[in-house]
């Protein structure tokens, strides 16, 4: 059977209820899922008592936007249970960082000549965990963009007129925090981050030094040739080769749970490798 270790709810930036990712894992025929919201584990009891309910093993998890390079990273993060702790302690404080940093982007949005409040935004999201998307979901139903990505091209996406920059931990922090909350870290879709592929290697060797527990190398954006090369370098470096959908509903419509855009399967195989890891930590 195929697992699915990258999933959005509403409480980031997703458009579906837990429930909902869990009832669309059972019918794909999968085993296994992680809900992995941006920086928040809002989600996982109620996705947990889903999950419990139609017989799937579901993973406490979060992504997180860290520092790295200079640049941007996302790290998802298993087996990172709701409560006090290590990471989940500057999970909050990076939530409130969060929530300052939305109210200001509605400010520079109205400098913009742009008519948006934040409880417009607030609404779209559910009134927790706003991103971006809710953001761009109002701007096209105010009349701002044409789409989604528009939205984003137009004024959310990096270096665009409303992006601000918000608080994130250095990635080898992240790691460190992970491991003594007793989590396992993984390298969200790499390609995004703007390093060539034959140089994955020699990039992400020092992250697995400092304990990073794997790299997302099942994903629906690549190509079959770089899901093997991915998956290959994980043996080399003793990781985890892991995967998802990245599903994030309706945001995101060409995803679907468990298959991505329709050819993506990924292995029971990465979450034993995962769960490996996670007992090593003990």
């Amino acid at each position: 059977m195929a697992v699915d270790l990258h999933l959005h709810s509403f409480f980031s930036d997703g458009t579906d209820d837990p429930e909902t990712i869990v009832a669309a894992a059972a019918a794909a025929g999968l085993s296994a899922i992680a809900l992995t919201d941006h920086d928040n584990l809002n989600g996982i009891p109620r996705a947990r008592a889903a999950a419990a309910a139609t017989g799937i093993e579901l993973i406490s998890g979060a992504e997180l936007s860290v520092a790295w390079n200079g640049g941007p990273m996302h790290l998802l993060v298993y087996f990172l249970e709701p409560g006090s702790g290590p990471l989940q302690d500057r999970l909050h404080e990076i939530q409130e960082s969060r929530s300052n940093r939305n109210v200001r982007m509605v400010d520079r949005l109205n400098e913009l000549g742009v008519e948006i409040t934040f409880e417009e935004v607030s609404a779209e999201a559910g009134g927790t965990g706003i991103g971006r998307p809710h953001f761009a979901a109002v701007l096209v139903r105010k009349g701002h963009a044409e789409s989604i990505n528009h939205a984003f091209d137009l004024y959310l996406a990096t270096g665009r007129p409303a992006y601000l920059p918000r608080a994130r931990l250095e990635a080898v922090e992240a790691i460190e925090l992970a491991t003594q909350s007793g989590a396992v870290t993984s390298i969200a879709h790499p390609h995004t981050l703007g390093v060539a592929a034959a140089d994955y290697r020699e990039a992400f060797t020092g992250l697995a030094a400092a304990g990073l527990g794997g790299i997302e190398a099942h994903y629906g954006e690549y190509r079959p040739e770089l899901r093997a090369h991915l998956a290959e370098l994980c043996v080399d470096l003793g990781i985890a080769a892991t995967g998802g959908s990245d599903y994030h509903g309706s945001y995101k419509p060409e995803l679907r749970v468990g298959v991505g855009r329709g050819d993506l399967v990924v292995p029971e195989r990465s979450l034993e490798e995962l769960v490996a890891l996670r007992d090593s930590l003990r």
